[in-house]
């Protein structure tokens, strides 16, 4: 059994009990850490609170990357309550409506540069606040796509988000491992959440995803939690720069 036994993360991304995230901070959890959890703002704190106070955690804060400030203020907020922190989790993405339901190549520049903003480089900066933190090693995440490195339909702009998110993840793990920071990326296959929700005809996706896997299932937010729990844990400290998939095999049928 996996042990997260006095391990502090940090958990962003949470929107609703069906979120990859939640999903991920159930395992964390059961596996004994505390956590540290977000939500985007004052809407969403509504149904992010009380899934986060029943998973005990003593740091329930906003967090809006967009936002100047937000983020430096999640680390400030744990440094003087803990002093450290184990792993995080990324879990977060956008696009503006019309460019995510658009082609590519009808993106905008600004709908574009904000996919990267929000979806990746925000993971680059949270690993950066979190490495002073991070004093006796630890392990950073954040979730991906398998349209990052295939053509998926209607996945538009954020394949080459997800692509660059992916590179980041391997960037990451070469330049922190002489800190004895571990640096993932977990790939699940499709998944109905909120997020998700925003492709056009994403239930067309779920059925032939269903229909193409090996054992003709989808993967749940709870088998994303239990790998990410792995990683997280000292079980898994010889593993670094990966990319996790969490799919039921989907992958390996191009």
């Amino acid at each position: 059994m996996i042990s997260l036994q006095g391990k502090k993360g940090l958990v962003v991304g949470i929107a609703n009990d069906q979120s990859i995230a939640y999903g991920c901070a159930k395992a964390f959890r059961e596996a004994g850490a505390e956590l540290a959890v977000t939500y985007v703002n004052a809407k969403a704190e509504q149904y992010v609170r009380p899934l986060a106070e029943s998973l005990g955690s003593p740091i329930i804060v906003p967090c809006d990357v967009r936002e100047a400030g937000q983020l430096e203020a999640v680390f400030s907020e744990i440094e003087q309550k803990w002093g450290k922190l184990d792993f995080l989790l990324h879990s977060i993405a956008f696009a503006p409506k019309e460019d995510l339901h658009n082609n590519l190549v009808n993106s905008s520049r600004e709908g574009f540069a904000m996919a990267m903003d929000v979806s990746c480089h925000s993971f680059i900066r949270m690993a950066n606040l979190a490495r002073p933190l991070m004093k006796g090693g630890g392990c950073l995440m954040t979730v991906t796509f398998y349209g990052s490195e295939k053509v998926v339909e209607h996945y538009n702009l954020m394949g080459p988000v997800k692509a660059a998110l992916e590179s980041s993840v391997r960037y990451l793990a070469a330049e922190l491992g002489p800190q004895r920071i571990r640096v993932h990326s977990l790939s699940p296959g499709p998944l109905k959440t909120r997020a998700a929700s925003g492709l056009d005809r994403f239930d067309e996706l779920l059925d032939r995803t269903r229909e193409r896997t090996p054992e003709h299932m989808l993967a749940g937010i709870e088998d994303v939690g239990n790998v990410a729990a792995f990683l997280a844990s000292d079980a898994a400290r010889a593993l670094t720069g990966n990319n996790e998939y969490i799919d039921a095999g989907y992958h390996i049928l191009g």
